[in-house]
C-alpha cells in the first residue's frame, strides 16, 4: 500500500457528506421496498438486495444504516426510523441461542440508539434507556452462554500465560471457533460494563469480560499466526478462519476456513473483522482500572493488552504489507490462485472488473476502521503510519468505482464479496469473477467508517461500543 503521509481526516470531509447524502435516499428506498417477511437483506443480485439463508446476521445492520446516516446528518426522521425498525424487529435477535452475531446485530440497532440517547442527539426517555440498555445485557450474556472452555497446556505469552482458555462458539458448532467473532464479542464487554453477569446451573455467575478477554486470548493462540512457530505457513498477522477443537478433550485439533481459500492463505474479511476486533478492545481495555480488570479476569490489564496489541499490530502490518494493492483495496484471499495472473498485484492499483480474482471492498472498509482506531490508540507518534494507512483506504472507497452513486442500485458500497468458496456471489453476464455488489455488513461499516472520520475532523465525540 502507498500510504498518504499527508492525509487528514478533515481532507475527507466531502467525500464523507457525500457519502451521507447518497446513503439518505438509499437507505429510505430500501426500507420502503423491503418486506421485512422475506428476512434480512444480505447482498445484492443485479443492484437489488436479496435474502441467503445461512443465519439473519444482518438485519442489524439493516437498521444501523438509517442509525447511522440520520446520526451523520442530524435527520431526526431517520433516526426516528431506525428505532421503529429496531423495536419492532431486532428483539428476535437479542435472545437468538444458535448463533455467534450478537456484537453485530445488538450494538448495530440498540448500541447505537443507546449512544445517541447518551449524546443527547434523542430526547431522553429513561424508560427508553433502560430497554436498551436491557436488550444489551441481555445479549450479551445470551452470547457468553456460547461458550467452550480450553485447556491451558502450557504457559505462552500468546495467552498471557493464562490458566484457563475459552471461546464463543459459532454456528458451527461447540467445535468450532471463527475469527468473525472477535468483533461481535464486544457485546460481552458492553453488558459487562452495565453491571450484567451470565448466571448458570447452581446459581453461578460468569463474568462478562473475563469470558470476553478469555475469548481474545484464544484466538491470539489458534487463530492468528505470530510468525514465531515451525508452520510452513506462519506469516507474521495471518489469521485462518476457523480453529477446531476435541470437545470430547477440549484440544485444539486443526485449522479450517469455510468462507477462505485454505486454512493457510489469509482470507481478507476474517483479517479484518481481526483488526478491528483487538483494536476495540484495547480501547475499551484501556477505560478500565487496572485493579477491576484482574478482579474480573484474574489476569493482569498490561499482560492481556500486551497480547491484544500484539494481534493487533500484526494484523493491521500484515493487511499493509502483504494483503492490499497500493490504493489500500484488498482480493477476497490473499492465496486465491487467480492471483497468480494479475502478476504483481500488490504493486498495482486494484482492478475490481478484472476476470481472474474478485476484490472485497467489505474487507477493505473494515480494516479501515481497524487501522484508524489502532493509530489512534497507539498516540500520535506509534499510530501515526496506522492512522494514515486508514485515511488512504477509506479516500479510496468514499470515491467511484467503489462508492456506489447510481440510484438504481440499492447498495452503497459495490465489489464485496460474501461467500467465495460456496459460489454465492452473482458473477455478471460475460464476466468470470463477481463485481459489482454489494453487502449489507459492506454498507454498514462504510457508513461507520465515515462517521467516524467524520467525527474526528469536526472534534465531535468520538463513537466506541462502550460509550453505552
Amino acid at each position: 500500500m502507498q500510504i498518504d503521509t499527508k492525509l487528514k481526516p478533515a481532507d475527507l470531509l466531502s467525500r464523507t457528506t457525500r457519502v451521507f447524502n447518497l446513503a439518505a435516499k438509499k437507505v429510505r428506498s430500501l426500507d420502503r421496498a423491503w418486506d421485512p417477511k422475506r428476512g434480512a437483506p444480505v447482498f445484492t443480485v443485479n443492484g437489488k438486495y436479496t435474502t441467503r439463508g445461512w443465519t439473519e446476521w444482518t438485519q442489524g445492520f439493516q437498521y444501523g444504516c438509517v442509525l447511522l446516516v440520520g446520526d451523520a446528518l442530524d435527520d431526526d426522521r431517520l433516526i426516528n426510523l431506525g428505532r421503529q425498525r429496531t423495536i419492532k424487529f431486532m428483539f428476535p435477535h437479542v435472545t437468538h441461542v444458535g448463533v455467534h452475531d450478537h456484537g453485530f446485530n445488538t450494538l448495530s440497532t440498540y448500541g447505537n440508539l443507546l449512544r445517541l440517547l447518551k449524546e443527547k442527539r434523542i430526547q431522553y426517555d429513561r424508560w427508553e434507556q433502560v430497554a436498551y440498555r436491557d436488550a444489551i445485557k441481555a445479549s450479551g450474556a445470551v452470547q457468553a452462554a456460547r461458550w467452550s472452555g480450553v485447556p491451558a497446556a502450557k504457559s505462552d505469552k500468546h495467552t498471557a500465560n493464562s490458566k484457563q482458555l475459552g471461546y464463543v462458539y459459532s454456528f458451527n458448532g461447540p467445535h468450532s471457533l471463527f475469527i468473525d467473532t472477535m468483533r461481535t464479542v464486544r457485546v460481552l464487554g458492553a453488558a459487562w460494563r452495565m453491571g450484567h453477569v451470565l448466571m448458570h446451573e447452581n446459581d453461578r455467575a460468569a463474568n462478562l469480560l473475563k469470558r470476553c478477554v478469555l475469548h481474545g486470548l484464544t484466538s491470539s493462540q489458534y487463530l492468528v499466526f505470530h510468525g514465531d512457530s515451525d508452520h510452513t505457513y506462519d506469516v507474521p498477522g495471518r489469521t485462518a478462519h476457523e480453529a477446531i477443537f476435541n470437545r470430547n478433550d477440549g484440544c485444539f485439533r486443526s485449522r479450517a476456513t469455510q468462507q477462505g481459500y485454505s486454512p493457510f492463505s489469509t482470507w481478507t474479511r476474517g483479517l479484518a473483522w481481526a483488526m478491528l476486533g483487538f483494536a476495540e478492545q484495547l480501547e475499551f481495555f484501556k477505560t478500565i482500572p487496572a485493579a477491576k480488570f484482574k478482579a474480573a479476569c484474574g489476569l493482569a490489564r498490561a499482560d492481556v493488552s500486551r497480547v491484544f496489541e500484539r494481534c493487533a499490530k500484526q494484523t493491521c502490518d500484515h493487511y499493509i504489507k502483504d494483503c492490499t494493492t497500493t490504493d489500500g483495496v484488498c482480493y477476497w484471499d490473499d492465496g486465491a490462485p487467480g492471483l497468480a495472473a494479475l502478476g504483481d498485484w500488490r504493486h498495482a492499483l486494484a482492478d475490481p472488473h478484472n476476470d481472474h480474482e474478485p476484490i472485497d471492498a467489505s474487507a477493505a472498509v473494515i480494516a479501515a476502521q481497524g487501522l484508524i482506531r489502532m493509530g489512534r490508540y497507539l498516540g500520535s507518534k506509534s499510530g501515526k503510519r496506522y492512522l494514515l494507512a486508514g485515511l488512504t483506504v477509506a479516500r479510496t472507497l468514499f470515491d467511484e468505482p467503489y462508492l456506489s452513486t447510481g440510484m438504481r442500485h440499492q447498495g452503497i458500497l459495490l465489489h464485496s464479496v460474501y461467500h467465495r468458496p460456496n459460489g454465492w456471489d452473482h458473477v455478471p453476464r460475460g464476466r468470470n469473477v463477481p463485481s459489482g455488489e454489494s453487502s449489507m455488513w459492506g454498507d454498514y461499516h462504510l457508513l461507520e467508517l465515515a462517521l467516524l472520520i467524520q467525527r474526528l475532523a469536526n472534534r465531535d465525540p468520538y463513537p466506541t461500543f462502550f460509550t453505552t
